[in-house]
């Protein structure tokens, strides 16, 4: 998964709250006439010149710049993942007055694009309006019916934890000129998770989301205690070149923040723990209607409820004749109903490394899969970049056991790209640890590498960077990027990658089926009254997925409503592939395909389709 800026990052866990979504192959640069740079500093838009334009062209052009430094200033944690460091001393306010001003905020930014004569837009821009536009819409429906901000302690604690990890993640500034930021917003997060406790509905907080944010708690809290005071331990020991005077009184006023933070943080977890436990009584299911309402906006998916879920349980029901299929060549003696192919997939999921010696076990894998992908050649790889394997963020732990975690498209300096898995807890017991350990199998390092970076994820991301606009640097969807990474799992096989043995097969068809229990119990759950219980019986029973991994990943789906995005991105990309093999005959190459589909960003697929099939770019607002 990618991390959840409901923009491009990954697991699809970082902004929004939930899991979502964000994403560099290298800077957009400044360029002469005939252009005009229309942001400051890193955040650069190359337009054509005005006489190429026609007048639609040009004013969405002005109304794409505002909207994209607004979204910046709304989302200051955000913008500097993506780069854009004018914020970094920022945190975002979340009051119900800041919450009706964001609103009013969207809601003329919303006429204001649909003033826009849409039919006398370039392509390019008929595709970015649509972004724009749909990035509105899912912001509105957020803050006004699904109200995470009222609804989820977990968003709180997370956007503290990050507000400080994206300043120590990469060295885009001198470190101390960093601390210094980090200061600044250690300030604000006393504040911040107070008006949480006032923002929060008991009412509509569901329980589980309690559990959730109380799991996730004990990381970040350890994180503020050890992580961040070691990372910065030595700024006291540097001198300021103006003066040569050390920046130890700069340290003690961080120790002096933090300690509030951790106060701050501790108080936080207490109150969850009383009142949280005691009152939280909300549904996490958001209904129909605002489900299909979050779908359409976010992915540009129009259709009922009952075909998404009859699509989905066809695809479960193929997938576990596969997986019978597989588990018989593994064992051929065993025929019919004497095949337990639960039995022969545990053979295969219990060789897998030690926990401590999981990092690097992740990171030996990684160049064999680059190369077959340049050598077949399945897809280019723009530059020679690197992805670097560590160990999960705490305020990811609770909900994803790997994601790639990209530098953001406006990024000039630190472009260092990390490769996450969560190691076990070490309050785990033996069980526990083996169950989730079997997550990380020989083979499943294989299948879950090539999701997460070759020629998934961190390809994607190499690709995102030369996006024909900003705007699809920015904004995105999940059925793209999940879609993408996941189809990469079952096209790799086809290609032949370690032959497609009967081992690794049967893996990629396990993970295969746990995305298709993502997208049947995130419908269930939210429209069709399936209980979090069902929900992990369903794991277990149809995807046979272990016990502690059933369970995470039926809580990840009470708070992320539309993680049918795997399986539902992966059934389209498959046909749109069918569909431009028919368009260009014999002339199809399967590098060129993936390439072209790249080159588009990571908009919802519809858009992608159009510009594939040459087909007219609709307005889907």
């Amino acid at each position: 998964m990618r991390t959840n800026f409901k923009t491009f990052m990954a697991i699809t866990i970082l902004a929004g709250g939930t899991g979502m979504s964000s994403n560099l192959y290298s800077p957009v640069q400044a360029e002469a006439s005939p252009g005009k740079i229309v942001l400051k500093d890193s955040r650069k838009i190359r337009l054509v010149s005005a006489e190429q334009k026609s007048d639609a062209n040009r004013v969405f052009d002005g109304l794409a710049r505002d909207y994209l430094e607004q979204f910046f200033k709304d989302k200051p944690v955000d913008a500097t993942y993506f780069g854009i460091h004018e914020q970094d001393s920022n945190m975002p306010a979340v009051t119900p007055d800041s919450v009706k001003e964001e609103l009013v905020r969207l809601k003329a930014n919303s006429k204001r694009f649909q003033n826009v004569d849409f039919k006398s837009l370039s392509r390019d821009n008929k595709i970015d309006w649509n972004l724009i536009v749909s990035n509105i819409e899912s912001r509105i429906l957020d803050l006004e019916e699904v109200e995470e901000w009222r609804r989820n302690p977990d968003y709180y604690s997370t956007q503290a934890n990050l507000s400080v990890f994206t300043l120590i993640q990469r060295e885009f500034a001198p470190k101390e000129e960093r601390l210094k930021s980090v200061i600044a917003r250690q300030k604000q997060i006393p504040f911040y998770l107070e008006n949480a406790r006032s923002n929060l509905d008991m009412n509509l907080v569901p329980p589980v989301f309690v559990d959730i944010a109380l799991e996730s708690l004990p990381g970040i809290i350890s994180f503020f205690k050890k992580d961040l005071p070691a990372y910065f331990k030595d700024v006291k020991d540097l001198k300021d070149p103006e003066d040569q005077s050390l920046y130890g009184a700069l340290y003690e006023s961080f120790e002096k923040e933090n300690e509030a933070c951790l106060a701050a943080l501790t108080s936080y977890r207490d109150f969850l723990e009383k009142d949280g436990r005691a009152k939280a009584k909300g549904d996490f299911a958001i209904g129909e209607k605002r489900y299909l309402n979050k779908l359409y906006a976010e992915e540009l998916v129009k259709d009922s409820v009952d075909n998404l879920i009859a699509r989905g349980e066809a695809e479960l029901a193929r997938l576990q004749l596969q997986f019978k299929e597989a588990a018989r060549a593994i064992e051929p003696d065993l025929n019919g109903d004497k095949i337990d192919e639960r039995k022969v997939y545990e053979k295969v999921a219990a060789k897998h490394p030690a926990p401590d010696k999981l990092i690097k076990a992740v990171s030996d894998v990684l160049e064999e899969i680059r190369e077959f992908c340049i050598k077949k050649p399945v897809v280019t790889i723009p530059g020679d970049d690197r992805a670097m394997v560590d160990e999960m963020p705490p305020h990811m732990r609770a909900l994803a056991f790997a994601a790639m975690d990209t530098p953001g498209p406006f990024e000039k300096k630190a472009k260092e790209a990390y490769y996450f898995v969560t190691l076990p807890e070490k309050s785990w017991d033996e069980k526990k640890v083996e169950e989730h350990m079997r997550s990380f199998s020989d083979q499943d390092l294989l299948n879950t590498s090539i999701h997460e970076a070759y020629p998934g994820h961190y390809v994607q991301f190499l690709w995102v960077n030369r996006a024909p606009s900003s705007i699809r640097k920015v904004f995105g969807c999940n059925s793209n990027a999940e879609g993408w990474a996941h189809y990469c799992e079952q096209m790799m096989l086809e290609e032949g990658f370690k032959g497609a043995s009967a081992e690794l097969r049967i893996t990629q068809i396990h993970d295969a089926l746990l995305r298709v229990c993502r997208y049947i119990a995130g419908l269930k759950m939210h429209t069709r009254g399936m209980s979090l219980k069902q929900a992990i019986e369903l794991f277990e029973k149809e995807g046979f997925i272990e016990h502690a991994n059933a369970e995470r990943e039926a809580r990840r789906g009470t708070m992320e409503p539309t993680y049918l995005v795997y399986t539902l991105g992966k059934l389209e990309i498959l046909s749109m592939r069918d569909e431009y093999r028919k368009k260009v005959g014999d002339g199809f190459a399967l590098r060129d395909f993936h390439d072209l589909f790249l080159k588009q960003g990571y908009p919802p697929l519809a858009l992608v389709r159009a510009q594939m099939l040459q087909e007219e770019v609709e307005k889907y607002f």
